[in-house]
């Protein structure tokens, strides 16, 4: 893969492709630490697919912490603010369970021949409130340039107003999207799009706009299962948000739990729910 190296001023990637793999989708969120060994290879063997058979085709990769980082999170209220010893050793727990599972994503993505490199949010972003205010892209770009494969994960931060908070693979995402540009960002989680009856989930919306997402209130507004950072709800409305903002992106959100789906996914079928302008 050969690349031009990306400015902010410069023109998109071409055929850039963001891919995140939900936490609930790589862990069992009902049992703490416990990650779905099966389906995290699986999913790496199906993205080594569609890069052997595509190689014109540029993927950044990110990964959820499922019931590894939510789990103490939670316990610490991490993303709301860091500020006591005992929040800090918090901050320090949801740290380690996050590299943890982000050693065993790389490892399968290693195994399957993926060149495989993870960038650490708490290492290279500076957030403002929750924000994220800075973030040096060059080592992510020159990974792109060099043909890796660019690894990043919902991590804790330090923030200069909060002291210390979490930022969800999407929110990297939504930075990462204004910067690079990519034309398609892939949501693979359990369920095979947003549902229009959840949790009944008997009709699959097919395509969301901003005009139309007052009718699906109702049924994004809950999660199932722990997630400090938004669930279903904050990823429709965050994925709205980009695709307005960002001049032809397109959004999918479905399911990585039917071996295939995801290479249909990433070879541009269409799969689950489109979130589009």
């Amino acid at each position: 893969m050969n690349l031009k190296k990306v400015a902010n001023s410069q023109p998109p990637i071409h055929d850039l492709l963001f891919l995140k793999l939900g936490g609930s989708l790589i862990t069992d969120k009902t049992q703490p630490h416990t990650p779905r060994l099966g389906t995290i290879y699986r999913l790496a063997n199906e993205i080594a697919e569609v890069w052997k058979s595509n190689p014109s085709q540029h993927l950044l990769l990110g990964h959820g912490s499922g019931s590894f980082g939510h789990v103490p999170a939670r316990k610490y209220s991490t993303r709301q603010g860091v500020r006591t010893w005992e929040e800090w050793k918090g901050f320090v727990e949801v740290w380690r369970e996050a590299s943890a599972l982000n050693h065993l994503v790389v490892d399968a993505l290693s195994e399957v021949g993926l060149p495989a490199v993870a960038f650490s949010p708490v290492a290279s972003v500076t957030v403002l409130d929750g924000k994220v205010e800075a973030w040096n892209l060059s080592p992510i770009e020159a990974a792109l340039e060099a043909g890796l494969l660019p690894v990043v994960y919902g991590d804790v931060v330090f923030d200069k107003v909060l002291g210390g908070t979490i930022l969800s693979t999407e929110d990297l995402f939504s930075h990462l999207a204004h910067m690079l540009h990519p034309r398609l960002f892939l949501l693979a989680g359990l369920e095979e799009g947003v549902w229009a009856d959840y949790p009944v989930c008997s009709h699959l919306a097919k395509e969301i706009t901003s005009l139309v997402l007052p009718n699906f209130v109702s049924s994004i507004d809950g999660s199932n299962t722990i997630d400090v950072t938004g669930g279903m709800k904050s990823k429709v409305q965050l994925s709205l948000e980009l695709v307005d903002e960002i001049p032809g992106l397109e959004i999918r959100i479905f399911s990585g739990e039917t071996p295939g789906t995801l290479i249909r996914a990433l070879s541009g079928e269409p799969v689950g729910t489109l979130l589009r302008k």
